[in-house]
């Protein structure tokens, strides 16, 4: 009692070679162009279309940047009396801790808009020197780069930003509360030190090695039913058979049966890792690929932050604290995911 079982350490050991012989092997076969390869290519689509080293009439003004440095106080504004008021609540009613998390996050975005607008503020009159010579580099730093952009992300990624949330909202759910669901519904213990909780406990290590078996085997399958029934409704097809899988779990009472499910988790994890970022590709400007895709993946974090901070609370408060409930939201979370991404915009080129 107390200690490490050898089996879970030596687990973690095998899992850090193979994740550093997978990263080696990335950096090693991986194809990068230095930054003078960077620069033929864009003088070669600058020769074709002189506009893109243009500075946007649009842009100009009181700064560079999609948005005004009045619109970044004004964002920065609201962001530090949401997120402090929330942050002061959790404090003195003495609310779950894990609401922090996101009361924090929500603050943490105020100083960041300021610093979009000071930088605004500075660069103005060098913005219009620069534009006189036909040049869009501005000294506004790297963070002001970053959140301008997400300001102006296109349409079809702030949908696919909707998609990845309800689907990665799912996944937390599942990954943090499976063991605890299995063992206390499916084998009747909560009691980390019993045979029945260890039992249930390891069955859900076969059963989360099972649904990545199963996705390696759904990622061939995937083109295929994207040819047939079209990217979106192949990852409705995809994450209505995850939801239902996980909502399943409520459902089954014998625990051996439990693998049963996995097969469409296993659907849904390989096309959450793929399926959104296909859709986005064909929507992203190619010179602004790298910070999009970058981007996007502030949106597999956000909803785990999200439902670190919640979903201990939501159980506790409509379920009893009952974890097999968290398994049946992220279902529900995975089929709204699925009903998302068919609002997305497509480029049918």
């Amino acid at each position: 009692a107390g200690e490490i079982a050898d089996s879970v350490r030596y687990a973690f050991y095998f899992g850090a070679v193979v994740l550093f012989i997978a990263v080696s092997w990335t950096v090693v076969s991986s194809k990068e162009y230095s930054p003078a390869e960077l620069e033929a290519f864009h003088q070669a689509e600058q020769a074709v279309n002189p506009a893109l080293d243009k500075v946007n009439p649009s842009h100009m003004g009181e700064g560079f940047g999609r948005r005004s440095a009045a619109q970044y106080q004004f964002g920065a504004l609201i962001f530090a009396i949401i997120g402090g008021l929330f942050t002061a609540a959790v404090y003195l009613y003495q609310l779950d801790k894990q609401l922090y998390i996101l009361s924090i996050g929500i603050l943490a975005f105020a100083p960041m808009q300021y610093y979009c607008a000071f930088a605004l503020q500075k660069t103005s009159a060098a913005s219009k020197n620069i534009a006189a010579h036909g040049k869009t580099t501005l000294p506004t730093g790297m963070l002001f780069n970053v959140v301008d952009d997400m300001f102006a992300m296109p349409e079809a990624m702030k949908q696919l930003a909707l998609v990845q949330f309800f689907a990665w909202f799912a996944l937390f759910a599942m990954w943090i509360y499976t063991t605890a669901a299995v063992t206390s519904y499916h084998y009747g213990s909560a009691d980390v030190l019993s045979k029945q909780f260890n039992d249930g406990a390891d069955w859900v290590g076969i059963l989360f090695a099972s649904y990545n078996g199963f996705a390696a085997l759904a990622a061939i399958c995937i083109p295929f039913l994207a040819k047939w029934l079209g990217v979106r409704l192949t990852h409705t097809v995809n994450m209505f058979l995850g939801g239902s899988g996980l909502i399943s779990f409520y459902f089954i009472s014998d625990p051996s049966l439990l693998w049963l499910p996995m097969i469409g988790v296993g659907f849904a994890w390989a096309s959450i890792l793929s399926v959104p970022y296909a859709l986005l590709s064909g929507a992203l400007p190619p010179q602004k690929m790298g910070v999009y895709m970058g981007i996007f993946n502030f949106f597999i974090v956000i909803p785990q932050l999200l439902a670190a901070s919640i979903l201990g609370l939501l159980l506790k408060t409509f379920f009893n604290g009952e974890p097999i409930y968290a398994l049946v939201l992220g279902g529900v979370f995975m089929m709204l995911s699925g009903i998302a991404v068919l609002f997305v915009e497509q480029d049918n080129s």
